[in-house]
């Protein structure tokens, strides 16, 4: 097995709303507003809707349960539904408080995409499994996405 690059993911935020903390940790939710993907075999954009409803629970651990729709260049949709694990560290505190950002490896930062599409020329996403390491930027969350092959 091994990982080969899918494409970066660049995704662009509305401002958090913050629910609070409830019986599982602080639940905020961030909407999508846009973005690109680049890849060698995926080029597009990212539609303005779905959002990221992630939750801090109390060891500052955050986990994402995000859903984005991608348009690519040649008029395909596909939707992404991802989980993942966002460790909430000092770094990552201040990038979102300041409109900063982090580096890839500053923080624990991955998840698992998970792509569904009916349209024909990009139906073997549908049975790739996928990979992706995350970091901050000034409004926007960036990822770079690996597909898992065989050898």
């Amino acid at each position: 097995m091994k990982l080969e690059p899918l494409m970066t993911l660049h995704v662009d935020l509305k401002p958090p709303v913050e629910i609070g903390n409830g019986p599982h940790g602080a639940r905020t939710i961030i909407d999508i507003i846009g973005g690109a993907f680049e890849g060698q075999r995926l080029n597009g954009k990212v539609i303005p809707s779905g959002a990221d409803w992630i939750l801090v629970d109390a060891d500052g651990i955050g986990h994402l349960d995000v859903r984005i729709t991608l348009e690519t260049r040649d008029e395909a949709f596909i939707y992404v539904q991802y989980f993942g694990v966002l460790v909430m560290n000092e770094k990552v505190n201040a990038a979102f408080e300041q409109g900063g950002s982090t580096e890839y490896g500053d923080t624990y930062f991955m998840t698992q995409p998970r792509f569904e599409t009916g349209d024909s020329r990009y139906k073997w996403l549908n049975g790739v499994m996928a990979v992706a390491e995350g970091c901050v930027k000034p409004g926007a969350v960036e990822y770079r996405v690996f597909a898992l092959v065989n050898d």
